[in-house]
């Protein structure tokens, strides 16, 4: 009889002190395989903090965190790419004397040997590895709607490109998990709507996991298979978001105390 699959992620008892102010008390929770989960929770409640330690920015005090069954809280930040771990920020953080193109074949660098990157920026590099990050340039920016604007500087675009753009350089990497840091941050209604759309054809396209931290309710219900939401540095629901949505600790967290 074959071993269980480990899943994707894992968060055990993960607890994180700044001084003596505990950001984390002890958050456990699972992200399966190819499935979108949605972490939520007011501002203060510890979502970033866990979010960056899981992408090693930050460090847990206690606990652990694990993926694909091998236990990452703690290493190096420049191995989270090579593990299968890809990341956006809340604030663009493109390149701006660099074209689209060259912005998103930055994510790449780890998919070949050293020099990757000054290579793809004209110098001299292996074929077989400029084909494999070009073919891969092709189909994300196809995806993403980027194809007409890859040879333009990226501080001539519109900031929901920009964000696309961000979104771009974390897939060329070829992530099995992805890590969205507040997607939906400065877009209006229709680009949350086409966001929305974005992230179920990304997943179908790649069939990759994505974590996204997310102020912008509707859009979380609408895209996640589990919502995590937590407050005050400590989980206080896990499950579908109809589930969530229910939950009464949620709804103090959200409204206040209902009478």
């Amino acid at each position: 009889m074959s071993e269980a699959k480990p899943p994707l992620l894992e968060a055990r008892d993960v607890a994180v002190r700044f001084g003596g102010v505990l950001a984390l008390g002890g958050v456990s929770f699972v992200a399966g395989h190819g499935e979108i989960c949605g972490l939520i929770g007011p501002n203060g409640s510890g979502k970033t903090t866990l979010f960056n330690c899981i992408s090693n920015i930050c460090r847990c005090s206690a606990g652990e965190i694990r993926f694909e069954g091998r236990r990452i809280s703690g290493a190096p930040r420049h191995r989270m790419a090579p593990m299968g771990i890809g990341r956006t920020f809340q604030n663009l953080a493109l390149f701006p004397t660099l074209t689209v193109a060259d912005n998103i074949l930055v994510g790449a660098h780890h998919l070949g040997g050293a020099g990757f990157v000054a290579g793809m920026l004209q110098l001299k590099l292996g074929r077989r590895e400029e084909e494999r990050a070009r073919a891969r340039l092709d189909a994300v920016a196809d995806l993403l709607d980027l194809r007409n604007s890859l040879a333009a500087l990226v501080t001539t675009l519109p900031f929901a490109v920009g964000k696309r753009v961000e979104l771009a350089r974390a897939l060329i990497g070829e992530p099995r998990l992805l890590l969205l840091d507040e997607p939906a941050g400065g877009l209006n209604h229709a680009e949350v709507n086409e966001l929305a759309l974005l992230l179920g054809a990304v997943r179908a396209r790649f069939g990759l996991s994505i974590l996204l931290v997310e102020h912008h309710m509707n859009l979380v219900m609408r895209v996640s298979d589990r919502v995590i939401a937590m407050e005050f540095g400590r989980k206080i629901a896990d499950g579908t978001p109809a589930e969530v949505q229910r939950e009464p600790a949620v709804i103090r967290a959200y409204l206040g105390a209902v009478t």
